[in-house]
C-alpha cells in the first residue's frame, strides 16, 4: 500500500517542478515581447508603422529561442538555485545581457532589411530584466506567504539582528512547522535601526523592551547572540521581569555550525545569570598526553568523573577504565559515551576506593599511564555528622589509589580537590587538604607528575547548591541560605573537567593547581533569580552559617604562593607533602575540634603527629 501511494505523490511533486518550470519558461518569454514592444514604441517616439510588425515578430522570436537557449545552457530552468535568491538574479542578468547581444549582433546583420533599428536589443535589455526579476520576486513572496508559521506558532522577538539571528528569522519565517512565529528584532546597533529580515522589522533597543513586548504580545524572546556574556544576559532577564515571556537562547555557535543533533534552543539556566564567564584554556592543545594512553577514572560515575570520561574520550586514549563502586552511574556514563549500557566491556570497573587489595590489583592488572582520581564524598553537612566516612573514602581512599598508582608505575596523577581546601575549616575541607598532602608526598617520593587541581562549586553537580534550591523550588519552598552575605565561586563542570585534564599537562608534580573564578558570587543572589525564573512565590529562610562553614570561601590557602607562570587564570601552588605513615584518625578528628573552636585552619597545626603514636592511618592500634 505504501508503495503504491508513493508513486503518485512523486509523480505529482516532479509534475509540478515541471508545470513551474515551464511557465517560467513562457514568463520569460512573455517579458522579452513586452520589451521589445517597449523598445520600439521608445525608439520610434511611440509611432509604430504596420510594415514594421513582421520585422517584431521575427525579433521577439530570436529573443525567445535565445532566451531558453542561453537559459537552458546556465541552468536557469534547472532548479539548481533557490527561487528568487541573490544567486538566481546574478545568473538572470547574465543570461538577459547574454540574449541582449545576440539580438544586437542579429539587427546589425538584418536590421535594415528588416525596418528595425540596430539599438532596439540594448533599450530592451533592461526592461526584460526588470520584468523577469519582478514575476521571479512576486512569485518568491507568494510561496512566502504560504510557508508562514500557522494560528499556533507563538508570537516571538529576537533579540540579536546579527548572523545568528538573520538565519534564525529567516528560517521560521519560511517553515510552516515552526512553533515560533518571528513579530520583531531587538538590537541596540543604531545602524540597524531600520533594518527588515524577511519581511522582520527591528523594533527597537534593549530598553524599549518591555514596551515592545506589549506591543506585539509576544510571549517568547529568543537571545540569537552566540555566547552571551553573563551581564547582558541579566539585564536582558531582568527587563521583561513580571511580563509572562518566555526566554530562549541559542546553543553556541559551533553547535550550530556543525549540526549537532542535539540542535535546539533552550530555556535560560542560573549559568546564564550568575556571572561565571569560563576561561578560555584551550585543553585541545595540550590534551595529547592522554592520546593514545591507557587512562584510568575513579569516580567516574560521579558528574565530575562522568564529564571527565566524556572529555577524554574525545582525544581517543589507547583504553578509557571507568571505575566506580555505583553501578547505576558507571551505567549512565558508559550510556553517554557509547550509546549503550550493557556494562560487558572491560571500559567499566565496579570497585570501591575503599578496598586497597582491590585496587591495586586492577591497577596491575590494566596498567594505566594516567590517572584522574575524582571518587569522593562531597557533602558538607552530612561529612560533619559523619568525619570518619570521610577519612575512610576521601584520605584513605586517596591513600589506596595512590598507592595502586604508584605500584603500577603511573606518570601522571591529578587529584580533583576543591577551594574547600584552602584554609580548611570544615570535615570536608580537612579530608581533601589531606588529599592534596598525599598527592604531593607521592610526588616527592617518586619525581612524577602527580598533581592536585582545587576549584570552587560547580554548577549542577552532585552536592552543588543549584539542585538543592531546584528542588526546594519545586516543593513549594522554602529556599533555605545561610546568610545574606555568604558568597562562593562557581564554574561550570565541563570547564572545571577542562582545567583537571589541562593539569596533567602543565602541572609539576606537588603541585596544586588552582583556576581564577573571578568575583564570587552572592548564595542569595542565586536563590533569588532561580526562584524569578520558576514564576513562583517563594519563600526565603536564612538558615545561619553552619559549624565551620566561611561566609567567603579561599581560593588560594595562607602560605600559598600565587605564581601563573604559564596561564594568566591558572595559579601553581606548591604545598608540602604528608608521610601517611605519620597521620593518625584520632589526631585528625581532635584538631578539627580545636580548629573548629578557634575558626581557624587546619594548616595552623601541623597534621604529622608523634613518631612513637601507636596509630595506623586507618585508626587502629599499631601492633607491638
Amino acid at each position: 500500500m505504501s508503495r503504491t501511494s508513493a508513486l503518485p505523490a512523486g509523480k505529482t511533486a516532479s509534475s509540478d517542478r515541471a508545470l513551474w518550470l515551464w511557465s517560467q519558461i513562457l514568463l520569460d518569454s512573455l517579458a522579452w515581447v513586452v520589451a521589445i514592444l517597449l523598445a520600439v514604441f521608445l525608439r520610434y517616439e511611440m509611432a509604430l508603422s504596420p510594415a514594421k510588425i513582421p520585422g517584431i515578430i521575427l525579433l521577439c522570436a530570436l529573443a525567445i529561442a535565445a532566451q531558453v537557449a542561453v537559459g537552458s545552457a546556465f541552468a536557469l530552468y534547472k532548479g539548481r538555485y533557490s527561487f528568487g535568491s541573490f544567486h538566481e538574479a546574478k545568473l538572470l542578468v547574465m543570461v538577459t545581457i547574454s540574449v541582449s547581444v545576440i539580438l544586437t549582433l542579429g539587427l546589425l546583420t538584418f536590421g535594415i532589411s528588416l525596418g528595425i533599428a540596430r539599438g532596439t536589443g540594448l533599450i530592451a535589455f533592461p526592461f526584460a530584466c526588470l520584468f523577469m526579476a519582478a514575476v521571479r520576486y512576486l512569485k518568491r513572496m507568494y510561496v512566502e506567504s504560504k510557508a508562514k508559521p500557522g494560528e499556533q506558532a507563538e508570537r516571538t522577538l529576537i533579540f540579536g539582528a546579527g548572523f545568528v539571528g538573520n538565519n534564525i528569522v529567516t528560517r521560521m519565517s519560511n517553515d510552516p512547522a515552526s512553533p515560533w512565529l518571528p513579530v520583531g528584532l531587538i538590537d541596540d546597533d543604531p545602524s540597524k535601526k531600520h533594518l527588515r529580515i524577511a519581511s522582520v522589522p527591528v523594533l527597537g533597543r534593549m530598553e524599549d523592551l518591555p514596551e515592545i513586548v506589549q506591543r506585539t504580545q509576544a510571549t517568547v524572546l529568543l537571545v540569537a547572540i552566540a555566547d552571551i556574556d553573563s551581564v547582558q544576559m541579566r539585564k536582558i532577564s531582568d527587563s521583561i521581569a513580571g511580563l509572562n515571556v518566555r526566554v530562549l537562547v541559542v546553543p553556541p555557535l559551533k553547535d550550530m555550525l556543525t549540526g549537532r543533533q542535539d540542535f535546539s534552543f533552550r530555556e535560560v539556566a542560573i549559568e546564564d545569570l550568575i556571572g561565571r564567564q569560563p576561561v578560555d584554556i584551550h585543553v585541545e592543545e595540550i590534551a595529547h598526553y592522554v592520546t593514545g594512553r591507557r587512562v584510568l577514572v575513579t569516580g567516574a560515575g560521579g558528574s565530575i568523573g562522568s564529564e571527565l570520561c566524556r572529555q577524554i574520550h574525545a582525544f581517543q586514549p589507547a583504553e578509557l577504565i571507568m571505575l566506580d563502586r555505583d553501578e547505576t552511574g558507571l551505567q549512565g556514563t558508559q550510556i553517554s559515551i557509547t550509546g549503550q549500557g550493557l556494562l560487558t566491556g572491560k571500559d567499566t570497573v565496579l570497585a570501591d576506593i575503599r578496598d586497597a587489595g582491590a585496587l591495586e590489583a586492577i591497577f596491575l592488572d590494566r596498567k594505566p599511564e594516567v590517572v584522574f582520581h575524582a571518587a569522593a564524598l562531597k557533602h558538607v553537612s552530612l561529612l560533619e555528622q559523619y568525619p570518619e566516612e570521610a577519612w575512610k573514602t576521601n584520605v584513605l581512599g586517596s591513600l589506596n589509589v595512590l598507592r595502586a598508582a604508584r605500584a603500577a608505575r603511573v606518570e601522571t596523577f591529578v587529584n580533583v580537590s576543591t577551594d574547600k581546601a584552602a584554609n580548611p575549616t570544615t570535615v570536608l575541607g580537612h579530608s581533601k587538604r589531606v588529599a592534596e598532602k598525599l598527592t604531593a608526598w607521592v610526588a616527592q617520593q617518586t619525581g612524577l607528575k602527580y598533581v592536585s587541581v582545587r576549584f570552587g562549586n560547580v554548577l549542577g553537580s552532585r552536592g552543588s547548591v543549584l539542585p538543592l534550591f531546584s528542588e526546594q523550588i519545586r516543593k513549594g519552598g522554602p529556599v533555605t541560605v545561610t546568610d545574606a552575605e555568604a558568597t562562593r565561586f562557581f564554574m561550570t563542570i565541563p570547564e572545571a573537567c577542562q582545567l583537571v585534564i589541562q593539569a596533567g599537562a602543565i602541572g609539576t608534580g606537588g603541585e596544586v593547581l588552582i583556576l581564577d573564578m573571578g568575583e564570587p558570587v552572592k548564595i542569595l543572589d542565586v536563590a533569588e533569580r532561580m526562584i524569578a525564573m520558576s514564576g513562583r512565590d517563594v519563600e526565603i529562610v536564612f538558615t545561619g552559617l553552619r559549624p565551620g562553614e566561611k561566609l567567603h570561601e579561599d581560593l588560594i590557602g595562607d602560605g600559598e604562593s600565587d605564581s601563573r607562570p604559564l596561564h594568566p587564570k591558572i595559579s601553581h601552588a606548591a604545598i608540602e607533602g604528608l608521610d601517611p605513615d605519620r597521620m593518625s584518625l584520632t589526631d585528625w578528628k581532635s584538631r578539627q575540634h580545636l580548629v573548629s573552636a578557634s575558626t581557624g585552619a587546619l594548616d595552623t597545626v601541623p597534621l604529622a603527629i608523634a613518631p612513637d603514636d601507636n596509630l595506623e592511618p586507618d585508626g587502629q592500634e599499631r601492633a607491638s
